[in-house]
């Protein structure tokens, strides 16, 4: 099938409530392009670099989402146009996308990623660590004008465990639940995101299922 049909059929079986973040990264601007003319209008890029190249080169009502890890040297280079981050794993990270953001004059939306796999290569907070960043976040004598946390984002292990991946899923809503102040949840991609949508999910991240494999 083509990646319009792909993108359609993906579109048609998500609820409403749910929000697809098609995963571009290492794609064309051509097979970017069949997306938009389909009626996509938000991609994620895992590296900054090639997200601006696309910036640059196609429509400007795109929004862009930086959806792998972020290095905080290389902020400055999308806090002109990134519409969300979801990878804010540190403190440190959010005060540097912050103060990118001031220069340009905007509020940057940000996803704080909570650990929640068995795996030692995925990054995130652990749950004290997100109640302190929220905090420092919220008290507004700290100066965080410039971005907002608008949710919380995870990945779940790599496995065909599907019962692993629930409960990994399920941990993670459950977080997500104490703070009614958030409301995106960005759990789920190709593999899982069904899984994902079925444990309340708001945001899916899916790439291969589009644009095909890698």
């Amino acid at each position: 099938m083509s990646i319009k049909d792909n993108l359609l059929q993906i579109k048609f079986s998500l609820p409403s409530s749910v929000t697809l973040v098609a995963v571009s990264k290492t794609k064309p601007v051509s097979d970017l392009m069949e997306a938009y003319n389909a009626g996509q209008r938000i991609f994620g890029e895992n590296k900054i670099q090639e997200m601006s190249e696309k910036w640059e080169e196609m429509p400007k009502d795109i929004q862009w989402h930086m959806i792998g890890h972020v290095q905080t040297n290389k902020v400055k280079y999308m806090s002109e146009y990134v519409s969300l981050i979801h990878g804010v794993d540190s403190l440190d990270l959010l005060q540097k996308i912050n103060k990118q953001a001031a220069k340009h004059n905007r509020v940057i939306d940000c996803l704080l990623q909570i650990y929640i796999a068995e795996e030692e290569t995925k990054f995130g907070l652990d749950e004290n660590e997100l109640n302190e960043i929220l905090h420092f976040v919220q008290n507004g004598k700290n100066g965080m004008q410039n971005i907002k946390v608008i949710g919380l984002m995870g990945m779940a292990t790599y496995t065909e465990n599907h019962e692993q991946i629930k409960k990994e899923f399920l941990n993670l809503k459950s977080i997500f639940d104490k703070h009614k102040q958030l409301t995106t949840l960005s759990m789920g991609m190709s593999g899982d995101y069904k899984i994902a949508i079925e444990y309340g999910s708001t945001m899916v991240r899916i790439g291969s299922s589009i644009f095909g494999g890698r």
